[in-house]
C-alpha cells in the first residue's frame, strides 16, 4: 500500500447525507456505510476529524424564511448536528474506531466541550474527533465550522462528502449534461455562485490557502482513495484566485 498523501484531514459531512433515501432522520445503512469508510482511513494512520451538518434532522437558515427568529432557528440546527455527532460515534465505535466529540455548546453529559489542543491530541492518539454544534455561534454555517476548525487543528485539506461526484456548472440531478470541474479556483466559485459551500467558507479557505476536494462519500473507497492521493471529485485550491 503507498503511503497517505496526507497526514491529517478534515472530512465534512451534510446532514442530508445521513438522510438517505428517506429524506429525513437518519438511515441506519447510509451511517454504517460513512463509519466503515472513516474506518477504512484510520487503519492507514491518517488522522481524520469530521464535521456533520444536521440538515437531515432541522435546517436553521430554512427555518428563518419561513419566519423563525433567525437566531434560535441556528441554534436548533447547531442541536441537530449533535444528533448526528453522536449517532456517528456510536456507528464508529462498533468498528472499533475511538472517537470523541467535541461540542462548541457546552453539554457536558454528551460530549467534550470544544479545546482546541485536546482535540489535536485526540487526533495525535488515532482517535477519530467529531466536531458538533458548529461554531457555537448563530450565522455561521457548518460549512464555516468546518473551515474554522480544519484550520486550528493544523488539517492539510478539507474533503466535502456529498451525493455527487464533485462541482458542477449545473445541477447534475436537474441537467445531466452538466460538465464536471476537475480542478478550480476558490475566486470562480464565488463568481459562479456555484453552491459548494457558502460564501464565508470559500473565502476563509481562499485567505489561508486551505484546499478543498469535493467527492461522493455514497461511492465505496472513494475517501481512502483520497486520501492516498487519488484524483477524485473537484479539487479547489487558492491558485489563480
Amino acid at each position: 500500500m503507498n503511503a497517505p498523501k496526507y497526514r491529517r484531514v478534515l472530512l465534512k459531512i451534510s446532514g442530508e447525507l445521513l438522510a438517505g433515501q428517506q429524506g429525513y432522520g437518519i438511515e441506519p445503512a447510509v451511517l454504517d456505510a460513512i463509519a466503515d469508510e472513516i474506518a477504512s482511513v484510520i487503519a492507514t494512520d491518517v488522522e481524520v476529524a469530521v464535521v456533520i451538518g444536521g440538515g437531515n434532522i432541522f435546517r436553521g437558515l430554512a427555518a428563518s424564511a419561513k419566519g423563525m427568529e433567525r437566531a434560535s432557528a441556528d441554534y436548533m440546527g447547531m442541536l441537530a448536528t449533535i444528533l448526528n455527532a453522536l449517532a456517528l460515534q456510536n456507528a464508529l465505535e462498533k468498528k472499533n474506531v475511538i472517537t470523541r466529540v467535541q461540542s462548541a455548546i457546552e453539554m457536558r453529559q454528551l460530549a467534550e466541550g470544544y479545546i482546541r489542543r485536546r482535540a489535536i491530541r485526540h487526533l495525535e492518539k488515532k482517535r477519530v474527533v467529531i466536531f458538533a454544534g458548529g461554531t457555537g455561534n448563530p450565522y455561521f454555517s457548518t460549512d464555516t465550522a468546518a473551515v474554522l476548525r480544519a484550520m486550528e487543528i493544523g488539517a492539510e485539506v478539507i474533503m466535502k462528502g456529498t451525493k455527487v461526484n464533485g462541482i458542477y456548472e449545473a445541477d447534475p440531478v436537474t441537467n445531466p449534461s452538466a460538465k464536471m470541474f476537475t480542478e478550480l479556483p476558490f475566486l470562480s466559485i464565488i463568481n459562479q455562485k456555484l453552491k459548494v459551500m457558502d460564501s464565508t467558507a470559500i473565502t476563509l479557505c481562499m485567505d489561508n490557502s486551505l484546499p478543498l476536494i469535493v467527492f461522493n462519500l455514497k461511492e465505496r473507497g472513494n475517501f481512502k482513495r483520497l486520501t492516498q492521493g487519488d484524483k477524485i471529485g473537484t479539487l479547489v485550491t487558492a491558485a489563480n484566485s
